[in-house]
């Protein structure tokens, strides 16, 4: 009878309970007790199903993660350089840990085709070799050829998603046109050699129909020179000379002798007792001039100028030598020194202003020695005109009477007859500068340098001309010929480049005259204009582009005859060719500013004669 009141309530209550209340209750429970039962019976069994299964299905999953290859029977690929695609849509998981992604490239007459799947590489494949299955563990599908079929090729990958999409190639974007650098080299060699054989042939046929059409005239040059030369030989050459100094720029003469004065060096006439022999234009050896190189005075584009002494002959045992310039061509300037030989070959081309020839030979024939081509020619102690103007002021009288010579020489190359009337051959110098001028005293100068020389033969065509080329010293080029605008139809216009050169060399002379006030230092014309050594295209610049001129100062022209002096190079420089002065008509300027310089000398040699006579 213990416990609270609720506890006894509650008992007595159960204790007046019916049977018939109490049993459908312990049915009902023992209906849940099962049902809960059969639950847990059911979750426990899946979770050991599920906890078995567990490792297969994560290693399933895992496959299908890493084997998605792309799977096509046939797609056309896309490519770029060296990598393809195989333009596949359809992407299928591999049902095999062991199977691989393969492409498999088929090229059938022009059309290629990718045929990709999944494959077990232990497995046979359509056409491609077992043992190659095997080798394909990369993450890349790279290209392998087949031995037994030229027009298929197959790769294999696996680890990366749809591997098989992307295909390199080693050898090129189609997998079978693109060559290696190495291969390219015999395939172009082997295909340039057929064009390149027809081109030589083509040119060595247009060449030779060039020089021996029978329409076209024989080119001037050498005389064929006897063994033996008779008086008749050196008819034109028994005159008094002076000698040629070293060439500038050009190769040409002019170069100032220490040992010199300024008076002309006489040598004798050349005779057959002298001139024993020399190498006749056949090449059959001969006897040379007995002639000793001392010194090398002077180098060019095309020559060597050295300082010779000529035997003479013997005296009283002593042995008489006179000074020559020789210039010595090498073997490869062939071309030039018989050029320039071709010009010398006329008798005509004698004149006191243009320097004189009096041999020409071939050495070195016996092997011994390098093959040498020799002009031999006067010699002048002062050099050439360049040289001459560093180092000297002209005076006002001086600058006249050589600036004189000068036209007088040109005019002469340029003339068709001899002063004496004769018939003769025009020639264009084409390289005329202060450097291919020689002092022979300094009253007088001389041309020389004609390696470049033209003759204007009117039996000549415009072909012969044209082929001439673009020759000169580039800072005394004409504007026509820098522009490559040269008249060759008209032979005037040779000659207008050269009196377009002569200017330049004229103003040279004037910038080293007392008469223009403040005489600088030498400068060859146009100055620091332009570089020492200028190049066509800085020359094409200047000239044409900006009608440069070198400068003449007003000052220049306070004094009257130097006035004229300029007004006659700025007619001789003009641009247009057809408005310069030709060379006779320079001669004719020159000469009466000569002749007004000697009636002024002879007026003031009076007025001091009636001086002297009103003093006395």
């Amino acid at each position: 009878l213990s416990g609270s009141p609720q506890s006894r309530l509650s008992a007595e209550d159960r204790s007046t309970d019916t049977p018939t209340e109490r049993a459908p209750l312990s049915f009902i429970g023992l209906l849940c007790w099962q049902m809960m039962a059969q639950r847990w019976t059911v979750w426990t069994g899946l979770l050991v199903l599920l906890t078995a299964r567990l490792p297969v299905v994560i290693q399933s999953l895992s496959h299908l993660s890493f084997n998605a290859c792309k799977w096509c029977e046939a797609s056309s690929p896309v490519c770029k350089d060296s990598i393809c695609f195989s333009n596949c849509n359809l992407t299928s998981f591999c049902t095999a840990t062991e199977e691989i992604c393969i492409a498999i490239w088929r090229k059938t007459n022009d059309t290629m085709t990718v045929h990709t799947m999944c494959h077990h590489p232990k497995l046979p494949l359509d056409s491609v070799d077992p043992e190659l299955l095997l080798t394909f563990t990369s993450r890349e599908c790279h290209m392998v050829p087949q031995p037994a079929d030229d027009a298929m090729m197959v790769c294999g990958c696996r680890g990366e998603h749809e591997c098989n999409d992307k295909l390199v190639f080693d050898k090129g974007a189609n997998g079978f046109s693109r060559l290696q650098s190495k291969d390219v080299i015999p395939v172009v060699v082997v295909s340039l050699v057929p064009p390149i054989l027809v081109a030589i042939a083509a040119i060595a046929a247009f060449y030779f129909y060039r020089i021996r059409r029978p329409d076209k005239p024989a080119p001037s040059a050498c005389p064929d020179w006897p063994a033996k030369r008779t008086p008749e030989l050196y008819q034109a050459l028994d005159l008094p000379c002076g000698g040629l100094g070293a060439q500038g720029e050009g190769g040409g003469g002019g170069v100032t002798d220490a040992e010199g004065d300024e008076s002309n060096t006489k040598v004798q006439p050349l005779n057959n007792d002298t001139v024993s022999g020399m190498t006749d234009w056949q090449g059959q050896p001969a006897e040379l001039l007995p002639i000793k190189l001392d010194v090398l005075v002077g180098k060019g584009r095309f020559a060597e100028v050295w300082r010779g002494r000529l035997l003479q002959g013997e005296k009283g045992g002593v042995n008489s030598y006179e000074t020559v310039a020789v210039k010595v061509f090498p073997a490869v300037e062939y071309a030039s020194w018989r050029n320039e030989c071709s010009i010398f070959a006329d008798p005509e081309l004698q004149h006191e202003n243009v320097v004189q020839f009096l041999a020409a030979e071939e050495r070195g024939l016996s092997g011994h020695t390098p093959r040498t081509y020799w002009l031999v020619l006067a010699y002048h102690s002062l050099g050439n005109l360049q040289d001459f103007l560093t180092a000297n002021i002209l005076s006002w009288e001086e600058l006249v009477v050589m600036a004189g010579s000068i036209a007088k020489g040109l005019a002469h190359l340029h003339s068709d007859t001899t002063p004496s009337g004769l018939p003769k051959v025009p020639v264009a110098h084409r390289d005329l500068k202060s450097s291919n001028i020689v002092v022979k005293s300094r009253k007088e100068c001389a041309l020389c340098d004609f390696g470049l020389a033209l003759r204007l033969d009117l039996s000549l065509t415009v072909d012969d001309y044209a082929n001439s080329g673009q020759v000169g010293t580039a800072r005394y080029m004409a504007p026509e010929v820098l522009e490559s605008r040269v008249n060759l139809e008209d032979l005037e216009a040779f000659k207008q480049m050269d009196v377009y050169s002569m200017a330049l060399v004229l103003w040279e002379m004037a910038s080293r005259c007392h008469s223009i006030g403040e005489v600088k230092s030498y400068e060859p014309a146009f100055g620091s204009k332009v570089c020492e050594q200028p190049c066509v295209d800085s020359m094409r610049d200047l000239v044409l582009r900006d009608r440069g001129r070198p400068d003449i100062p007003p000052a220049w022209m306070q004094h009257q005859g130097m006035n004229i002096f300029c007004s006659t190079i700025t007619e001789c420089w003009d641009h247009d060719p057809e408005a310069r002065l030709t060379a006779h008509c320079v001669v004719e300027r020159f000469s009466a500013l000569e002749l007004a310089e000697d009636d002024e000398r002879v007026g003031g040699e009076e007025e001091e004669e009636e001086e002297e006579g009103r003093q006395e």
